[in-house]
């Protein structure tokens, strides 16, 4: 399929990633990538999105695994292009919603009635069982929302890392893989220097991330960073200077 593209298999375990969009709104929308994680008879799926593309999504998944096997749904944070479709995928699947404990009070806003299907992350994050291996949930609190959580799965090795890494308009979008990490930088720049809080939790996660072994990093948005690309990206993303330290050119008084 043109918006699929398979990250990694072995005899029991796949991700794929979805890059799917609102068509009917696409020249006012973001290019957002979703993510599947199967292994054997279960699976999560990762940042789901908005309802534009429930339907669409529904069916890419169901030619990976029947959706009523899915085990659980992962939002990395609130942002529509996120949990949109919360309400849809709640009705659909009989999955846990995992998500940061400080979004839990906003989901009736998104129409889940159901707080019971929800398992809130505190704040150092958590590890989960995953069949043999596990699913190990990372704080990015403030990259950029205060309740951000990366995923990373131990089996591939991939980071599934939200917002982080996002670049909406490289060239290597179409590629999706970043082969030169210097042509790829200045796409990177403008978002990460608006949306992320400070350098200090942009140090803190990186920190955090180098405790595993980390063969691809798999941004929301845009491309994948492979191997080395995501050690330079790593190497990168621990200078990145935030918020904070722009404060006075934004604020201007």
């Amino acid at each position: 399929m043109k918006n699929e593209t398979l990250l990694y298999e072995d005899e029991s375990h796949k991700c794929v990633m979805f890059s799917l969009e609102d068509e009917e709104h696409k020249e006012h929308s973001l290019s957002v990538n979703q993510f599947l994680i199967i292994q054997h008879e279960s699976a999560i799926l990762i940042d789901p999105g908005s309802g534009g593309i429930f339907g669409e999504l529904y069916d890419a998944v169901a030619r990976h695994i029947d959706p009523g096997k899915i085990k659980f749904i992962f939002f990395s944070h609130q942002d529509p292009d996120v949990a949109g479709a919360i309400a849809e995928w709640s009705v659909a699947t009989s999955a846990k919603l995992i998500m940061s404990q400080l979004w839990t009070r906003f989901m009736g806003h998104y129409g889940l009635m159901d707080m019971g299907r929800i398992i809130a992350l505190e704040d150092h994050g958590a590890r989960i069982k995953f069949e043999h291996d596990f699913l190990q949930f990372i704080p990015a609190h403030f990259l950029h929302s205060p309740g951000n959580f990366s995923l990373y799965d131990s089996r591939s090795k991939i980071l599934f890392s939200g917002d982080i890494g996002a670049a909406v308009l490289s060239p290597q979008n179409l590629n999706k893989n970043v082969d030169d990490f210097e042509e790829h930088r200045p796409f990177l720049e403008s978002f990460h220097g608006r949306y992320m809080a400070a350098n200090h939790f942009c140090r803190a996660w990186v920190k955090c991330v180098r405790k595993y072994e980390v063969a691809m990093i798999a941004p929301q948005h845009g491309s994948l960073f492979k191997e080395e690309m995501a050690h330079h990206f790593l190497e990168w993303f621990e200078k990145v200077e935030g918020g904070y330290e722009h404060c006075e050119e934004l604020y201007g008084c």
